[in-house]
């Protein structure tokens, strides 16, 4: 493989002073408990708990299911172990697995927005565990059983399914399953081979080795090709040392009896064991093409680099983060419990297990997002025999894996709630996670419905081909790539991508026939501002953004998206040189900031320096116009250090003259000011003015000045924890967007999708 295809090596060294820290600073633990209604007034605690909590309660009783509607219950899971086989760490108790169980917790929420609660039960009685979990059924909508040692995590799973009407997912056993299963569907892919004849050694038989039996088979494959050993050997038929009912249900009519002879010409080895257990022997006697999952951890049965001196056709996974390809349970469980309580399943069977496992080796196939190459040092993972599982900082597994468990949910009949519409759901799954995604999600709508024509201006950068490529497998319209040819294809194929798509255009400037039609319309703008002709010829040959631009102003194209090469100031100059500003508005950039769910468009954070009163009353008409295109009433502040004449000063008084003006032009939105960011922001310091005209918090800040605009969205950004999109520019005849100099792909897309969106006019 390519140097370029390996993922790097991201596993940091961590000493045991770093982890106690990191447990121990601030509040201990990593969970706490937040409100999520108001609890500032008398009022709110009496809504919250007496006298006005008894109205749901009585909901609840007379109808059960009412508990999903007026409670945490559909969006909560149960975190419980017995501490009996923590982490590979052995039976340390109940109480050495709360972090742990803690930890787990905290992947549920980062990962899939779940909310959940660690409950560490202190038996390791079988019925004893079992009686305790069966009556916190009503508390949860889900249980996740964890590090429970084999056989009684068993026992333990299929009793409460039997008993409970919530899914009971043992992660040990299924989530490896998941994964496992997931990235052995795109090794057989890669090396050709059919499910019912390929011959499986699977190495280990606890919890998750045996689970990984029973999803294989559930998928196809003839039991008498897969092999199941453990510490005694093969487990074949008349065996009788060290069997169990679990291991019986598996043995296999065989003369084989270790697992050297057993793996001698398999396909695929499955290492559920510990270190070493696979040797460089074993691996010579394999198959062509061998499939090596070495699962143990912390050290696998037998490492890359082993198998690497002595075979070069291997495809290799591991639990590692430090080798391509881990199988990961945090690629299943966070969303395989997200699907099944958004239909409120009964159980979680093998039908979604099995839609879990196909859904992520599909993804696996994709274009890697830039967000997953960030988190990896920007090695950007490509499909082949060193990516074959999905990261798990990949953004589309909360949109396509609980999407596919929920099908399955409702196909295998276990769900109660049924979801309609997948494809919206798949919306709102991702939005759960990115606001981006949230605030986005009319404009894609709306652009999808459009089908215009993108025209992406830096067509050679890597970055801007992916944005495209995306662009187009969502399905949002034409996406015209500009630039050579030649190198346009070289760096496709330097990265992998597909330029051959439906709806990808690539468009070579030099050789267009559109050249001459340009440059005319070019030197007819420019004659009188000391361009000559083959000024304008060079401008149109040698720069995409003019090109770019005349293509959306003479109705080649319906939008731009640029900026990734060159900084904003140059490319809206660039811009305006071949698009006019919009009759009866003005040129301003609009910048969105997300936090805590809350949105609030910020002008101008791009053009206009130290606007005067009358620059200052046509941004916030025209940031009330952008608000109203996304969706927003606007609440316009015009902001200020002073609040309604306190303290004074000479520089307030341009935002209250602006004030005034937006009086005499009797404008159609509510605005006051001047006043403080805080007055502006929240509520209750605004009551101290009661005179105030906004009737609640202001969703469009107007800034006093350029600097301080961009100085606060990027410290929102920064120290804030928010999401800042933008700047949008607002004002031009024809729709453009300029993007921040080495933007993602994702907010080249972003920005592409409000571009074709036409924000601005």
């Amino acid at each position: 493989m390519p140097e370029t295809d390996k993922t790097s090596k991201t596993m940091t060294t961590i000493t045991e002073q770093e982890a106690l820290e990191f447990h121990a600073r601030g509040k201990p633990g990593k969970l706490e408990v937040n409100a999520t209604k108001p609890m500032a007034t008398q009022r709110d605690l009496s809504l919250a708990y007496s006298p006005g909590v008894a109205v749901p309660v009585k909901a609840i009783a007379d109808d059960p299911s009412r508990a999903f509607d007026y409670t945490a219950r559909g969006n909560l899971v149960g975190v419980i172990s017995n501490g009996t086989a923590i982490l590979g760490l052995g039976n340390l108790g109940a109480l050495a697995s709360k972090p742990v169980m803690e930890g787990k917790a905290v992947l549920f929420k980062r990962f899939a927005d779940v909310d959940s609660i660690d409950l560490e039960v202190g038996t390791e009685d079988i019925d004893e565990f079992i009686n305790c979990v069966r009556h916190l059924g009503p508390s949860f909508g889900g249980i996740n059983l964890e590090d429970i040692k084999a056989p009684d995590c068993f026992i333990i799973e299929q009793r409460l399914r039997e008993v409970m009407d919530i899914p009971v997912f043992h992660d040990d056993q299924h989530g490896t399953a998941i994964i496992a299963v997931a990235g052995l569907i795109n090794a057989l892919h890669l090396t050709g081979r059919d499910l019912k004849t390929t011959k499986l050694v699977c190495n280990g038989a606890g919890a998750a080795a045996i689970a990984c039996i029973e999803l294989i088979k559930s998928m196809g494959f003839k039991p008498d090709n897969i092999t199941l050993c453990d510490t005694k050997g093969v487990i074949h038929h008349g065996r009788e040392e060290g069997m169990n009912q679990w291991k019986s249900a598996h043995a296999v009519k065989t003369e084989d009896r270790t697992l050297a002879e057993a793996v001698a010409g398999a396909d695929v080895f499955f290492g559920l064991s510990v270190k070493g257990a696979l040797t460089e022997d074993m691996v010579r006697s394999m198959a062509d093409n061998p499939i090596i999952f070495a699962m143990a951890n912390p050290d696998p049965e037998i490492t890359p680099e082993e198998v690497a001196r002595i075979r070069d056709d291997a495809i290799m996974a591991t639990g590692r983060s430090d080798y391509p390809n881990q199988v990961n349970n945090v690629l299943g469980f966070p969303y395989i419990f997200r699907g099944a309580l958004d239909v409120r399943a009964s159980t979680i069977n093998d039908p979604m297990k099995i839609a879990a496992a196909e859904a992520l080796a599909y993804l696996a196939r994709e274009d890697v997002p830039d967000e997953v190459a960030a988190a990896y040092r920007g090695n950007r993972p490509r499909f082949g025999p060193e990516y074959i599982i999905p990261v798990p900082f990949d953004p589309r597994l909360l949109s396509d894996i609980p999407r596919a468990v929920a099908r399955a949910a409702m196909d295998s009949g276990v769900a109660q709630r049924p979801i309609l519409d997948l494809e919206a759901y798949g919306r709102e799954l991702s939005a759960r996670r990115d606001p981006i995604a949230s605030t986005l999600q009319r404009i894609y709508e709306r652009v999808r419905r459009q089908q215009g024509r993108v025209v992406f201006a830096e067509g050679e950068e890597e970055q801007v081909m992916r944005a495209a490529v995306s662009y187009v497998n969502q399905n949002l319209g034409t996406a015209i790539l500009l630039g050579r040819s030649e190198q346009m294809e070289e760096v496709a194929k330097q990265a992998g991508i597909d330029l051959n798509k439906p709806g990808l255009e690539l468009v070579n400037a030099r050789v267009s026939h559109r050249v001459e039609a340009y440059t005319e319309y070019l030197y007819a703008r420019l004659q009188r501002k000391g361009y000559l002709y083959r000024d304008c010829q060079r401008l149109i040959n040698t720069d995409r953004n003019h090109f770019a631009s005349c293509m959306v102003a003479l109705g080649d194209a319906d939008a731009v998206v640029t900026g990734t090469t060159r900084n904003y100031s140059t490319a809206l100059d660039d811009v305006r040189r071949c698009i006019d500003v919009k009759p009866g508005h003005r040129v301003i950039g609009v910048s969105l900031a997300l936090c805590r769910g809350r949105t609030v468009l910020v002008a101008d954070t791009a053009v206009i320096d130290m606007p005067d009163s009358e620059e200052l009353a046509d941004i916030a008409e025209e940031a009330a116009g952008v608000a109203r295109r996304l969706g927003y009433e606007p609440r316009v502040a015009m902001l200020a250090y002073s609040t309604f004449g306190h303290p004074p000063g000479e520089r307030a008084e341009r935002v209250r003259e602006a004030v005034s003006i937006l009086d005499r032009r009797r404008v159609d939105f509510e605005y006051d000011g001047e006043m403080a960011a805080d007055v502006a922001l929240n509520l209750d310091v605004m009551r101290q003015y009661p005179f105030c005209r906004l009737s609640g918090p202001a969703n469009v800040l107007v800034m006093p000045a350029f600097h301080s605009a961009s100085i606060s969205t990027k410290m929102l950004q920064e120290l804030g924890g928010s999401t800042v999109i933008g700047p949008l520019l607002v004002g031009l005849d024809k729709s453009v967007q300029i993007v921040s100099m080495g933007a993602r792909d994702s907010d080249i897309v972003n920005m592409a999708a409000i571009a074709a969106f036409n924000v601005g006019s």
